[in-house]
């Protein structure tokens, strides 16, 4: 019922008529509604755009909702001809005459002006997943909503850096550090959610994820890994496996800071099923596993063996893999780093699987020497620009295998864009796992702003793998500056979706 009410207001958009710089208003909302609303669309696909900037002539400023929305009642500027500089990262509007972007609407409370926009960017945005406000306009203008809570949930209102893992039949979702609207600190010890699975009862992911947060008695999103000793906690490298009685538990690799440069300890947690937390586990100091982010944990068959493989020291060059078995995550010396060190001669150069343990008994140095070596053996992995053929230099992101693609395929980010500095996304495909990924396509562009820790959602795919979901976290924060700072985007996750078949996407050597 939601996918079909929600896809007749997006057939509606499309009828708007742009012409000469001026956009027809339409019936949309009741005639008794104060607001004016503006709706773009992609003119692609005729769906709403979330995040794009319309701007007065006098500088008055508003963003589109998730809805593509924006609802207009300014005194003095109603029920008239009002000009809107329009710009949105990766989404484009032709020039007028005399330079400007944007379009001239009549003002009528009671009705719906349409811009259409010409989209940049291969993948397509989608909706704003975390957040206040996410369905703000669409609720003044009565329009109807996918989500339970449209407008607040959890008391969040920003969310950093997203890891997902499936436990017990539902989605569970981690956030970094979150925030609230009732002081400027909030969560700093990672934040929680579990959402249904579309086949089991959850939202289209097309449309939206309903999230269950993880309260305190204030309703507030709360810590997920507390600890006695106090600082900041990250969790990463999610991932489930039985332990010896055969229940599944959850398990992440933690890092507990006093600030963002000085970490305290490294470990591992499981999550306590009656408490509702992640709780340590393996407590071995500042130094743990061969490198120091594990990333994003997937999974890979080798051999009939079931393994964890991870996007570190980067998705570019997944060079740590643990077996799928407890006793083996709990013990840092059972994971496999693929290095070619120790070589003991200039030629002695090939990558191989070996344990932690042994690279550690066979280099006369201490550990963190080791993991410093290790590291630095990958700190030079580069892609290539498919277009440009420029060296690219890999960020964060996350592989799986595509059935659809039948191979490995990477969303990543990149460090020193040229439009932003953590703000581009790309696309790669390999045979294996560990590539190698030779080159990329440019998949989102945002002009400084950054839009980092991409992650794909392979539960979410659709069409047999041709249609895949992502997000990543968008901030002004490494590339722009706190002026410019979107509100209540800012911050916040935002939803992506990519059809593999797009002819964009074809790459050297590609078989598509």
């Amino acid at each position: 019922m939601r996918k079909g009410t929600m896809w007749s207001h997006a057939a509606i958009a499309t009828i708007a008529l742009v012409l000469a710089g001026r956009v027809q208003a339409i019936a949309g909302q009741s005639s008794t509604s104060p607001y004016f609303a503006i709706q773009v669309v992609d003119r692609q696909t005729g769906r709403g755009v979330p995040l794009v900037e319309l701007k007065t002539t006098n500088g008055i400023r508003y963003v589109t909702d998730s809805h593509g929305l924006v609802a207009f009642l300014e005194p003095g500027l109603m029920a008239r001809e009002v000009f809107f500089h329009v710009q949105s990262h990766g989404y484009t509007l032709a020039a007028d005459g005399f330079g400007y972007r944007g379009a001239r609407v009549q003002t009528t409370p009671g009705t719906t002006a349409t811009i259409q926009l010409d989209r940049v960017n291969i993948a397509e945005r989608l909706y704003r997943i975390t957040g206040q406000g996410i369905y703000r306009d669409s609720i003044l203008v009565g329009r109807p909503v996918p989500l339970k809570n449209p407008v607040l949930n959890g008391q969040v209102v920003g969310q950093d850096s997203v890891f997902t893992c499936l436990y017990r039949g539902r989605l569970f979702w981690m956030w970094g550090d979150t925030a609230r609207p009732s002081y400027p600190l909030g969560n700093f010890a990672m934040s929680g959610a579990v959402s249904d699975l579309p086949e089991r009862g959850g939202l289209d992911p097309a449309f939206g994820v309903d999230l269950d947060y993880f309260v305190d008695e204030s309703g507030f999103s709360r810590k997920m890994a507390p600890m006695q000793e106090g600082g900041l906690v990250w969790l990463d490298g999610l991932l489930t496996v039985r332990d010896p009685r055969g229940n599944e538990r959850m398990v992440a690799k933690f890092t507990r800071l006093q600030s963002l440069d000085k970490v305290l300890e490294r470990g591992l947690m499981v999550f306590n099923d009656a408490t509702q937390t992640f709780e340590p586990l393996v407590r071995p100091g500042l130094e743990f596993l061969p490198y120091r982010n594990t990333g994003h944990a997937f999974p890979v068959e080798v051999d009939g063996q079931s393994y964890y493989y991870f996007t570190s020291p980067s998705p570019m060059a997944p060079r740590l893999r643990v077996r799928a078995a407890w006793e083996d995550v709990i013990d840092a010396n059972r994971y496999e780093v693929l290095t070619a060190l120790p070589a003991k001669t200039s030629d002695q150069t090939r990558n191989r699987w070996v344990t932690f343990g042994q690279t550690l008994a066979s280099m006369d140095m201490g550990k963190a020497a080791v993991i410093e070596a290790l590291e630095a053996e990958a700190k030079d992995v580069r892609v290539y620009d498919a277009e440009s053929g420029k060296a690219v230099t890999p960020h964060n992101g996350t592989v799986y295998y595509n059935a659809y693609r039948k191979r490995w395929i990477a969303i990543f980010g990149q460090q020193f864009g040229n439009s932003s500095y953590l703000g581009e996304i790309w696309y790669a495909e390999a045979d294996a796992p560990v590539g190698p990924w030779g080159h990329a396509r440019k998949i989102v562009t945002h002009d400084k702003y950054s839009f980092y820790n991409p992650k794909h959602h392979p539960l979410f795919d659709q069409d047999g793998g041709r249609t895949i979901y992502f997000e990543g976290t968008y901030t002004w924060t490494f590339s722009g500056s706190e002026e410019t700072a979107t509100p209540r985007y800012d911050y916040n996750q935002i939803m992506y979706r990519l059809d593999l078949d797009d002819p964009r996407l074809v790459l050297p050597g590609g078989d598509r």
